[in-house]
């Protein structure tokens, strides 16, 4: 599990190395960044061997302050991170949803914004870990502590452990935090607890955690932070797309790196110039695509209207695959009637919608929930409105509703969404096995709903956010078993025909896999399955 060296200050009250000249002014202690305090006696430093100052100022330890001299405040950029733990354990909540809302609410800036996307992603990331750490410091079990303590010391593990934060800083904030929001007495536990957790680096703990242990899957785990399930499910997966099971550490750590923003300008409708004059960079994949550090890309006017969208590089990739498809006589998409079968909440449909546009098609995206549905109606409202419709309703019933009545069918199906696990933070502690097992009749259902809704000659991309083999190769064979009439494209040279680089090198016996530890994209699997004229 790889600490972040991505927010090397965070606020000016973190404490953290490289803030001279920061903010700071109102931090409580700022005599106490890492440096010499100022004017402070010299004769009561101690140096060690090496000549480095031990204990700077005087001899008294910066946590373990008078009551009237410990920090009694929430600072704001850690307190946003509370909250967002705590609406993710308590509320069943998407820390991605949560997060903006809780920045915008206390009025943070760039650089404290940062800072509580770190700090807030990372502490769910490495739960698991965190878990395992604590368990070694607190004197009872875990599932016995308050939850709002437990996700405090999960806030201040993660400083200590992962983040460039002074000790001193992470353990006088994390418990001015509880001070101020849970309460004295828990404060000092939490105090207390943290003091051991800081005894120690990251890599002394990991090493401490896996000492005696002889199975590579539960070292991993507790390693990488991932539970022991999706371990096994990553390696399998990697073997079923022709992969060496020996990339298992590099796919992991991918999985903990913090993503970064992709953009789209939908073609014939927006550029990259507001984004690129920004700070983005062009994207190295796919054409009209971008790379942002971040940010409040609201604030883009070509965000706000709709004509760039954020979204990952591989849903790009799997989208523009489906449309370039050769069909015969007319060219990709004259005259064609295309379909999103489960199109919430947009933004494939939106780019679909875009590509549909230029190439004199029209494009059905379907979605059963209603509330979605009006989001993929707000994706699509930069698109003129003669190139599409939104359908709510199941979309198991559109192949016999309207069958043989498309050219192209995109479906992608809801699945265990292994495959944006960098993305969703809190959702590898959310999923279990048996959420596979659960959606293997939808995925199936939807599926033959799409090839009984295609033409003859027409294609169905069969597309998911895992690359488990359960939810992506074992549905297409099923589905190929079962009729004489289908047979699969090379998808594999599909994504190559609309990458720019030509040759992405995902294809394995005719479907392809994107992995976020190669291609720097969500794991995307793609098939592509022609319906015999």
């Amino acid at each position: 599990m790889s600490g972040s060296s991505g927010n090397q200050g965070g606020p000016g009250n973190t404490g953290g190395r490289g803030n001279a000249g920061g903010q700071g002014g109102n931090s409580g202690h700022g005599a106490h960044r890492g440096g010499r305090c100022k004017g402070g006696p010299r004769d009561n430093s101690r140096r060690n061997a090496q000549g480095r100052e031990r204990n700077r100022g005087p001899q008294r330890n910066f946590t373990e302050s008078a009551p009237s001299q410990r920090t009694r405040r929430a600072d704001p950029a850690r307190l946003v991170a509370f909250e967002v733990l705590r609406a993710v354990a308590a509320e069943d909540a998407y820390a991605n949803l949560v997060l903006p809302a809780r920045i915008r609410h206390h009025g943070l800036d760039k650089r404290d914004a940062g800072f509580a996307t770190e700090l807030s992603y990372g502490a769910l990331r490495g739960q698991g870990t965190y878990d395992a750490i604590l368990a070694r410091c607190v004197d009872r079990p875990l599932d016995q502590l308050d939850p709002a303590v437990l996700d405090a010391l999960r806030i201040g593990t993660h400083q200590l452990l992962a983040m460039r934060v002074p000790a001193h800083a992470a353990l006088d904030q994390t418990v001015g935090l509880a001070r101020a929001v849970i309460g004295a007495g828990p404060s000092a536990l939490i105090n207390a607890v943290l003091r051991k957790v800081a005894a120690r680096s990251l890599d002394e703990w990991l090493d401490l955690l896996v000492e005696g242990e002889t199975d590579q899957t539960r070292i991993a785990a507790l390693r990488h932070a991932h539970p022991e399930w999706i371990v096994r499910a990553m390696r399998q997966s990697l073997v079923a797309h022709g992969r060496p099971a020996a990339e298992m550490d590099e796919l992991l750590e991918a999985d903990n790196a913090a993503p970064v923003v992709n953009l789209v300008a939908l073609p014939g409708l927006g550029n990259l110039d507001e984004a690129l004059e920004s700070g983005a960079t062009p994207g190295e994949l796919v054409e009209g695509s971008a790379l942002s550090s971040g940010g409040d890309l609201g604030r883009l006017a070509s965000v706000r209207n709709g004509t760039t969208r954020v979204q990952d590089v591989g849903s790009q990739l799997v989208a523009r695959a489906m449309a370039a498809v050769d069909l015969g006589p007319g060219g990709a998409g004259t005259g064609e009637t295309w379909l999103d079968l489960c199109a919430g909440p947009g933004g494939k449909a939106a780019l679909l919608g875009a590509l549909a546009q230029e190439r004199g098609a029209t494009l059905l995206a379907n979605e059963p929930a209603p509330h979605r549905a009006k989001l993929v109606s707000q994706a699509l409202s930069a698109v003129p409105g003669d190139t599409w419709q939104v359908r709510t309703g199941d979309g198991r019933e559109v192949g016999a509703e309207q069958p043989e009545s498309y050219d192209r069918v995109l479906v992608d199906v809801p699945c265990s969404g292994l495959g944006a696990l960098r993305r969703r933070p809190e959702s590898r502690w959310r999923r279990s096995p048996k959420d596979m097992t659960d959606l293997a009749p939808l995925q199936r259902e939807l599926l033959a709903s799409a090839l009984a809704a295609v033409r003859p000659g027409g294609v169905v991309a069969y597309v998911t956010c895992s690359p488990h083999p359960a939810e992506t190769k074992a549905v297409v064979a099923d589905a190929l078993r079962k009729r004489d009439d289908l047979e699969l494209l090379d998808a594999g040279a599909a994504l190559d025909a609309v990458s720019l680089t030509g040759d992405l090198g995902a294809g394995h016996e005719s479907t392809a896999q994107l992995w976020p530890h190669i291609h720097g994209t969500d794991a995307m699997f793609l098939a592509l399955i022609h319906k015999k004229a």
